[in-house]
């Protein structure tokens, strides 16, 4: 036998070999039941759900691309301008200079940081990009500005009906439908009355609870266009 005829018998007996001990079956790597809850030895829930091929590949030909959907369904933060109308809007005196205050918060130099006010001096434009600074900036101005939402409510114009505004929460410190419509400028959904409700009632405090939930309101209304 030549050189050549060795070598080619031998590796088709170690290909045959190969492939009588390789298993065909894929392993299954699926983690077991529990190992990825959250506690508080680690981070979070982990879902262990996959997506089909066949609907990834469908929710692409309807959807596009990542590349593509990210530009189409964005959207950009709110500007400053635009918030401190909002702020006003709502009743809140970014004059105040109460220490704590929603006004005394948002002039403060950090907030136009993080909030990526522009710099005209530099051809800087405002960043229009929501931050994770500037979304906790601006829940904290919201926090803030709450109690003053709160008292100033059933006064505004933007929630009158017929010279009357709705107070944003009854006697029993249920939260009025009415009022959160004027909020967050569309009308309320039982879920959004279920959240105001759960941030009040599960607060250690319902004073507390009550400005968390006008603060979430907001935030979850008016972090971006």
């Amino acid at each position: 036998m030549t050189r050549f005829g060795t070598t080619l018998t031998i590796l088709i007996g170690a290909s045959l070999g190969v492939s009588a001990c390789t298993s065909t079956e894929e392993p299954d790597n699926t983690p077991a039941p529990g190992s990825t809850s959250g506690g508080d030895d680690n981070t979070f829930d982990h879902d262990n759900d996959s997506i089909s091929v066949w609907d990834l590949i469908d929710r692409l030909t309807k959807e596009g691309p990542p590349r593509f959907t990210s530009h189409m369904h964005s959207c950009s933060k709110v500007r400053i301008k635009t918030f401190a109308t909002l702020l006003t809007s709502l009743g809140v005196n970014l004059a105040s200079t109460t220490a704590g205050s929603a006004g005394v918060l948002f002039r403060d130099p950090a907030t136009a940081g993080a909030l990526g006010a522009p710099n005209f001096a530099n051809r800087i434009r405002e960043n229009i990009g929501i931050t994770t600074s500037g979304a906790s900036r601006e829940f904290d101005i919201f926090a803030a500005a709450a109690p003053e939402v709160i008292a100033n409510l059933p006064t505004l114009a933007r929630c009158q009906v017929g010279g009357v505004g709705p107070a944003m929460f009854d006697a029993s410190d249920n939260c009025n439908p009415d009022a959160i419509t004027c909020l967050i400028g569309v009308p309320a959904l039982t879920a959004h009355i279920e959240l105001c409700n759960l941030s009040v009632k599960n607060a250690s405090d319902p004073t507390i609870g009550k400005r968390l939930a006008v603060a979430a309101l907001l935030a979850a209304a008016y972090t971006c266009e």
